[in-house]
């Protein structure tokens, strides 16, 4: 369980490492919840994002939870506590990232990877949304 990857239908596959340390419940249902494609969109106030209010449905605690994330690193809300304002939500930062609920960073991006995730990030705000296929590796 090394992690996972992320593919438009013509894009290149962009790699994402778990942090097990960090985030071992989130990753392993995660993991879990692989293969599965979502429709992303890009954030309009929280930063480089690209998201979708319909993530996997993890019922996990509340870990390595924050309201700001590094580029290149990836977020999901837990279902619980049910007050979080970004329960089912899953944001990708290609930048610097404000969320606006603590959110469990659980991934980061292969480092040579950050470049192809940028221009997803930059295609999808030019162009709309984009249907994104996780798969794990």
């Amino acid at each position: 369980m090394t992690g996972f990857s992320i593919q438009t239908q013509d894009g290149p596959l962009i790699r994402f490492r778990f942090y097990h340390d960090s985030a071992s419940c989130t990753s392993e249902a995660f993991w879990n919840s692989l293969p599965f494609s979502r429709v992303l969109f890009h954030a309009r106030v929280s930063g480089q994002e690209i998201w979708t209010d319909d993530a996997p449905k993890l019922d996990i605690p509340q870990e390595n939870s924050s309201v700001f994330a590094d580029p290149g690193e990836i977020a999901i809300g837990p279902v619980k506590p049910q007050r979080n304002k970004v329960a089912g939500m899953m944001g990708i930062f290609y930048g610097e990232g404000k969320l606006v609920d603590g959110s469990n960073i659980f991934a980061k991006i292969f480092d040579e990877d950050l470049p192809l995730l940028k221009e997803l990030g930059d295609k999808i705000w030019r162009q709309g949304a984009g249907e994104l296929k996780f798969e794990k590796i």
